[in-house]
């Protein structure tokens, strides 16, 4: 005697066990790019419901990973945009050692400021562009298949990008 399957209860799962395989790196995708957890939290599941509405325009299951990360991208772009701002939060707190001097915890504190200030220089794409390839570690092309643009494009944002940080860290050293 066969089993039934219920198709819809196997969609349910299915659905259920992509989001929870990618939900923790595309929330750190999301994070990178708006700097706030608040919003990459809110941006996260806007993602989500967004691929989970176009399941259906998505041909081969195997790049679903790749199409996730462009439709969580493309939401933090559009976020930024529509806020014209980029809000950045307290980077967490690595383990201190108990001979860390209070004079060490300032430089520490000000080396994050200064970061977070120059990272706020930069346009949305130029940050995305940035923390894909920099902080993620994903070659250009797929940088440039998760914006949507060329790979000379990426490359342009990403030295724009490390331009605007480095003339603006040379600033603060004067």
């Amino acid at each position: 005697m066969s089993e039934v399957v219920d198709p819809v209860l196997d969609l349910e799962e299915r659905r259920n066990r992509f989001a929870s395989e990618h939900l923790r790196r595309i929330f750190g995708q999301i994070y990178r790019i708006v700097g706030n957890v608040a919003d990459a939290q809110d941006l996260t599941q806007e993602a989500f419901i967004k691929a989970l509405q176009r399941h259906g325009q998505l041909k081969d299951e195997q790049k679903a990973a790749h199409w996730l990360s462009r439709i969580a991208t493309n939401t933090a772009i559009d976020f930024l945009r529509r806020n014209g701002r980029v809000t950045l939060c307290e980077i967490e707190e690595g383990r201190e050692s108990h001979d860390e001097t209070p004079e060490r915890v300032l430089l520490r504190d000000e080396h994050r400021a200064y970061l977070e200030d120059g990272l706020r220089l930069l346009t949305p794409r130029e940050r995305a562009a940035l923390v894909l390839r920099d902080v993620e570690g994903l070659p250009a092309e797929e940088v440039a298949r998760q914006l949507a643009c060329s790979q000379a494009t990426v490359r342009s944002h990403i030295a724009n990008a490390r331009t605007k940080l480095r003339r603006y860290l040379e600033k603060r050293k004067r």
